[in-house]
């Protein structure tokens, strides 16, 4: 293929995960039919009861601190915790990663392609799916509550030196990111996979020199804490852009990229474009995902399998590639493309909880934590791509703060009707203002309120089953990671 052939235009990508500091409990109601046992890299809460009852105990301590929600600008509470700790995060190299949708999933695919090649990873990701230990793995899986427990009895002590030195406590997500460097010193990994929680220049996760900074697709979120615009957005994120570093764009809006690249050429750093310097070739929708040809600063890789749906995912994957090429110097120290066999068995392992999972059949239901218009859009699309439901009813449950009317109107061509729910968090919107937004873009005979949960699921099931049981009914529960999560528990996945 020629360097003028054209890529697919890339989908904004999936979701940026909605922080929060619920911790998500199973609902009181049993459903009628109970989902698949639960999948290994969502833990479930400790059989054993003393360690169910110490993690309690230091989630409990850790929501006492400021919530993700409550942010002040700056990285001096965290650099003081990692001065007092010996800088856990200088004795490791690290793969950085921000963008508004597909740091998740992206941050995945890298870490699954490093494993392959037989390093020792550490991978930080927020906020969790269920459960807290998510946040943490080594080597591809989330550390035991055990290790949880006691990485936070570690630090603790110097946790609360650095309180009582500074003007404000450490926050949650503080904490947690000081948590995730000193388990990853440790381990030791051979390198770290690190998600930003929020923007870039002052995240928590930004005491690191990232050998690589990766930048998935920008759009508008968060917009009352990183700015109005494209640009004002990129100019935080590009903060994680360091001296010599090497930088991996997805396709961006033109104001987003102008800003990012103009912050390479200020750090000196070595930037790759999606759709120029890498990209997707080819895709083909397959059985339980999608068969690609990428194309990576190396070359072409072909017959990759991805257990994952829609287009933004085929674009997350050309992305998570050119990073790792980047790291192991493809392109630039070494001529040949990493092995395209071990390439091929990382993708075909890839999971990503939440982002269009099938957690029960007959009915289908699916769960996606899309919580912003773009991320619903692309997870539209990949439903009408990857399913072919004769009726789709939504269950949607949101958080107060984001676009919610954007979010409808992106899941209106594709839901016959929608059940408007809350979930736990003291973010979520009420169901009833909720419903009235989605009468707005419904019309009333197709929205249906259930506040509680466990009854908007029985209600969406029972909708797509009117049709009979082979005509192709599903239900796709979204709107929040709260939402589906605590969706996740209710069918049997933890």
């Amino acid at each position: 293929m020629s360097e003028s052939d054209p890529f697919d235009d890339i989908v904004a990508a999936e979701t940026d995960r909605d922080p929060d500091l619920a911790i998500i409990e199973a609902g009181s109601r049993t459903l009628r039919t109970q989902g698949g046992a639960p999948q290994a890299d969502v833990p479930a809460r400790p059989e054993d009861p003393e360690v169910d009852k110490a993690l309690r105990e230091v989630e409990a301590e850790l929501a006492s601190r400021w919530g993700e929600t409550k942010l002040e600008p700056s990285v001096s509470r965290i650099a003081a915790l990692m001065d007092v700790l010996g800088e856990p995060q200088r004795s490791y190299p690290s793969i950085h990663i921000t963008g508004t949708n597909g740091k998740t999933s992206t941050a995945r695919m890298i870490e699954a392609l490093l494993g392959a090649f037989e390093l020792r990873t550490g991978r930080y990701t927020s906020p969790h799916v269920q459960s807290i230990t998510e946040r943490i793995s080594l080597d591809g899986a989330p550390i035991s509550a055990e290790r949880f427990v006691e990485t936070y009895n570690d630090i603790k002590p110097y946790v609360e030196m650095v309180d009582g030195q500074q003007e404000y406590r450490l926050s949650f997500f503080e904490v947690l990111t000081g948590m995730a460097y000193a388990a990853f010193a440790d381990a030791p990994v051979d390198v770290a996979v690190v998600e930003v929680g929020m923007g870039g220049s002052w995240d928590a996760t930004n005491v690191i020199d990232g050998d690589v900074a990766v930048v998935t697709p920008i759009d508008l979120d968060h917009t009352d804490r990183l700015g109005e615009t494209h640009a004002a957005i990129a100019t935080e994120k590009a903060g994680i852009v360091k001296q010599d570093a090497t930088v991996i764009l997805a396709q961006q809006p033109v104001d987003a990229a102008q800003v990012l690249l103009k912050k390479a050429v200020d750090v000196d750093a070595t930037v790759a474009r999606e759709g120029l310097e890498f990209g997707v070739v080819s895709r083909q929708v397959a059985v339980g995902g999608q068969m690609l040809t990428l194309r990576g600063l190396g070359g072409e890789y072909g017959e990759l399998y991805l257990p994952l749906h829609g287009p933004y995912q085929a674009h997350n994957a050309a992305v998570a590639l050119a990073a790792v090429e980047a790291f192991f110097g493809v392109g630039s120290q070494r001529p040949e493309p990493l092995d395209i066999d071990t390439v091929r068995k990382a993708f075909a392992a890839v999971s990503s909880p939440g982002r269009l999972e099938v957690v029960r059949r007959s009915p289908t239901v699916v769960l996606d934590a899309a919580h912003n218009p773009a991320g619903a859009r692309a997870t539209a699309e990949a439903i009408g791509e990857a399913f072919d439901f004769s009726r789709l009813i939504g269950v949607v449950g949101a958080s107060g703060d984001k676009n919610v009317r954007g979010l409808l109107e992106a899941f209106e061509p594709i839901f016959a009707e929608v059940v408007v729910t809350q979930n736990s968090s003291h973010r979520a919107m009420d169901a009833d203002e909720l419903a009235a937004i989605a009468v707005e873009v419904f019309g009333d005979e197709r929205v249906q309120v259930e506040p509680r949960l466990p009854d908007a699921l029985e209600a969406a099931i029972t909708l797509a089953e009117e049709e009979g049981e082979f005509a192709g009914g599903g239900v796709l529960v979204t709107g929040s990671v709260i939402t589906v999560g605590e969706a996740r528990l209710l069918l049997g996945r933890g």
